[in-house]
Parts: structure tokens; C-alpha cells; sequence
């Protein structure tokens, strides 16, 4: 089903009542707030309507406290307070977060703190009772990416510029634990699992890169799966699958629950570690050998230096996270079997250029916002089940 929007939200959240069904909240760009409720006729109709004081950029709903927090485009934070019944909302107290845009919310119940990375290439968190800041961190570049970690207090920020930093929060301080960087753009998305301990960051550069934090064997899988920068990340615990959307409008389902391997880092050479022909810059083999040289190319599989002969064959290797056809050399064509070809991953398409997404994991639905202005909610229980 569709719901149709004025503007493209910047981002919504879903609740379930018992008695009134789902909620859906989304937030948009033209300054309004609305909250739809799913009528007996099972059309979604508005129960609120609010307007705000400044355009709306994001948002974070907490449906067991009810606490709607909504970040401003003039770096403000305003929190709400909705009725049980979802007709009312009351504004408990707005506090000035960041200077410029707030770009990503975070509300951790168990700590009541309200975390927030902005356009001035601030993270911040305050305390959701007071208002009251309580410290904060400048990152490398504005960050899209934020995820929190209850038992150990670590916070996770992906930037613009393709950095992870990994920051550790105590009450009034935090302090520097480590940054790690893989992607070639920026991370777009952060998606962090408790309890196999790994950190899932997507990226303008298409790709998602699952970090494992908990083995500290800095092992770093890469799933190629979009054709256009991935837009959000969730992850189904039960199943261990992971949901990853893009503004390709893909809907990819990727199962995490086989032996993914590495890919090989690159390695280097003046001349084809195949066939010895000489690559274009390696002058003197070329006049040594009177060849005319030639341009470089990598084997997915192996990460030797190659030439586009001895590297003219095309597979998919899923295991390694390349789930389209990519280039290999001939022989790591020949060794790879139909079983290392099989699929880890079913693709879906949305039909829209997705902005925003929201996974509900207990009912397995999934809700994506497009830019054309339409908000979309998926069954997924029969792919995530």
C-alpha cells in the first residue's frame, strides 16, 4: 500500500497499537508534522497535523514513552509528548543542538540521552530530561550515520568523508576509541547488531562493508548489491538477515548467516602477474621487450594485477559479497564452482528512488519514502521470516 505525502519526508517512523493498529509519523521539508492512523476501512488518514517552526530534517519516535524528538533545520531539537490515542501532541521543551541542520537522532531510553550529529560536523548528546548538553565531539565531516551501543556505552559515526569513529560516552565526557575508514565516498548509513557485535556501514560509493567489532580480528566483508548510494540499513536479528535500500529504489535481502570471505586487497605491479606483458607506465620492459603496453585491471577473486586478455571472463562470486558479475582472471574463473555462484541475497524493487526506510522487526514490515513524495509499506515476512 501508498500513502501519498506533500513533500518527500526526511523521515517517519511506525508504531503498532492494539486497539487503534499502525501508526505511521513522518516528517518533511515543508515544515509540517503528521501523524497517520490506519482507519477500520484500512486506508491511512492524518490524526495530527503540526506545523514547525523551521523545516524538519529528521526525527526519532520512542513508542514506549511516546517521545516524538524532531531535528530542525536551524540545528534545533524539539520534543513532543503524544496521546495515547495518537491525536495530540504536546511540546515539552526544544533546545539549541547544533548551529546549522540537524542531520541524524538518536534517543537511548536506557540512558535518557538524546544523541544528535549535525551539519556543523558536530556530534552532540544531551540529557532528554533537561535539555541540558552534555558534551560533544567535532567529526572529520558532516556525519549521516550514528548508532549506539547500550552495554558499552560506544557511539558509532559514519561521515561524509568515509570515516567510522568510534567514541565512548560516559555521563558528562566522552574520548576517542579508534577510527577505521573503507569506503571510497561517504558512509550514507550505520547499522550496529548487539549481539553478534558487528557494525554495517553503507555508502554513496554503493556498496556496505560489515565490520566485525566483536571478533577484534579486524575482519572487514564488502557486499556489493546497489547501483546507486545505499540509503538505509536494518537488520533482522532472528534470522540474521540484513535489509539494505538505496536510491537505485533495490530492496536487497542479504542472508548473513553463511561463511562470507574477504576480498582480496589489490596488489601491485608494473606488468600482468599473468602473462608478464608490460602495463603502459612501465617504460623500460616496454622498450626492452618492444611491446606496447598495456592498461591495468584487478581480478575480483585473487586481487592480482592483470591485463584485460588474461582477465576477459565475467562471474558473480556472492560469498565474497559480489553478487553481480564482476571482472576475474581466467583462472580464478575456471576454480570457481555453480555452488560458489549461488545467490546470498534476493533483490526487490521498490519503484520509487528511495529517501528514507523504516524496518519494523517484530511484524516484519517495512516502510520506504521516495522522492515522489509517496510512502510505501512492505510485507516482508515472506522474505525476512
Amino acid at each position: 500500500m501508498g500513502v501519498s505525502h506533500g513533500q518527500s519526508p526526511w523521515a517517519f517512523s511506525m508504531d503498532t497499537l492494539q486497539d487503534l493498529g499502525p501508526v505511521c509519523i513522518p516528517v518533511d521539508w515543508f515544515r509540517t508534522v503528521r501523524v497517520w492512523l490506519k482507519r477500520d476501512s484500512g486506508q491511512y488518514w492524518p490524526s495530527i497535523y503540526h506545523a514547525m517552526p523551521s523545516p524538519c530534517s529528521c526525527m526519532s519516535f520512542n513508542p514506549e514513552t511516546r517521545r516524538l524528538s524532531i531535528g530542525l533545520d536551524n540545528g534545533t531539537i524539539s520534543e513532543f509528548i503524544l496521546s495515547e490515542d495518537y491525536n495530540k501532541m504536546t511540546l515539552v521543551k526544544s533546545y539549541q543542538a547544533h548551529q546549522s541542520r540537524v542531520i541524524m537522532i538518536l534517543f537511548v531510553l536506557e540512558m535518557e540521552w538524546v544523541l544528535s550529529t549535525g551539519q556543523d560536523k558536530h556530534f552532540t548528546w544531551h540529557c532528554s530530561e533537561s535539555g541540558q548538553r552534555l558534551g560533544g565531539y567535532r567529526t572529520s565531516a558532516g556525519a549521516c550515520g550514528l548508532q549506539f551501543d547500550v552495554e558499552t556505552r560506544h557511539v558509532f559515526v559514519g561521515d561524509h568523508s568515509g570515516q567510522v569513529t568510534i567514541l565512548k560516552l560516559e555521563q558528562e565526557s566522552c574520548s576517542l576509541v579508534t577510527t577505521f575508514k573503507g569506503h571510497t565516498g561517504g558512509v550514507t548509513a550505520l547499522c550496529w547488531d548487539p549481539i553478534q557485535r558487528v557494525l554495517f556501514s553503507g555508502s554513496s560509493d554503493h556498496s556496505i562493508i560489515m565490520w566485525d567489532i566483536g571478533g577484534r580480528k579486524g575482519t572487514a566483508i564488502e557486499l556489493q548489491g546497489h547501483n546507486d548510494k545505499v540509503q538505509s540499513l536494518s537488520y533482522a536479528h532472528h534470522t540474521r538477515q540484513l535489509i539494505s535500500c538505496g536510491a537505485d529504489g533495490g530492496i536487497v535481502v542479504w542472508n548473513m548467516d553463511v561463511e562470507r570471505q574477504e576480498t582480496p586487497e589489490w596488489l601491485d605491479s608494473d606488468s600482468c602477474q599473468k602473462c608478464d606483458q608490460p602495463f603502459f607506465w612501465n617504460f623500460k620492459q616496454m622498450w626492452d621487450s618492444k611491446k606496447i603496453g598495456l592498461r591495468q585491471h584487478h581480478c575480483r577473486k585473487c586481487g592480482k594485477a592483470v591485463c584485460g586478455k588474461c582477465s576477459s571472463k565475467r562471474s558473480s562470486i556472492p560469498l565474497m559479497g559480489f553478487e553481480f558479475e564482476v571482472r576475474v582472471c581466467d583462472s580464478c574463473h575456471e576454480s570457481i564452482t555453480d555452488e560458489e555462484r549461488a545467490p546470498t541475497a534476493t533483490f526487490h524493487d521498490s519503484k520509487h528512488n528511495i529517501v528514507h526506510v523504516h524496518f519494523d522487526a517484530t511484524r516484519g514490515w517495512l516502510l520506504t519514502s521516495g522522492t515522489d513524495k509517496v510512502i510505501k509499506l512492505w510485507d516482508m515476512t515472506p522474505v525476512v521470516s
